[in-house]
This record gives structure tokens, sequence and C-alpha cells, in this order.
């Protein structure tokens, strides 16, 4: 699963087990002012949550990243790549 759409709808169920939102109100440009509950606590239940999803392991600078939706993606996708 290396494409962005799948990527994509697989972060937005990982959006739904962290922080209890509805998947399809989740967009690249979604970024932690419109998720409750995306602050630095959530950010790094939401980083472990990708880590189990993807089967990845996300360092600070790549956590640092993730400012939004499309960052998250861009980061999943570069290591889903990398592992091929």
């Amino acid at each position: 699963m290396n494409d962005t759409n799948g990527i994509l709808t697989q972060v937005r169920e990982v959006f739904k087990a962290s922080f209890e939102v509805d998947p399809q109100t989740v967009s690249l440009e979604t970024g932690p002012s419109q998720i409750p509950g995306w602050d630095s606590v959530g950010h790094l239940s939401l980083a472990s949550h990708l880590e189990q999803a993807f089967k990845i392991s996300l360092d600070v600078d790549e956590m640092m990243e993730m400012e939004n939706v499309r960052e998250i993606v861009r980061i999943i996708h570069t290591k889903l790549a990398a592992r091929v």
C-alpha cells in the first residue's frame, strides 16, 4: 500500500482511534487546530498509533514534521517506499 489515497484512508482510521473523530472529517489540510485533543500528549498518542498501524518507527524529527495530515501521509509514504 504505497499510494497516497490508501495511506490517507488508513491515517483517517488512526485519527478515529486516537481522537474519536469522524474519519471523513480528516483531510490532507487537517491540522491540530481542527482536532480536539491533538495537543502535545495527543501527538505522541497519534504517533504511536501510526507506528502500530503502518508497522513503522518514527524518529523525533519525523514527529516534529507531522504538523498536518499532508505531512503525516508524506512521511509514511516515504517510510513505506524505503522498505521496498
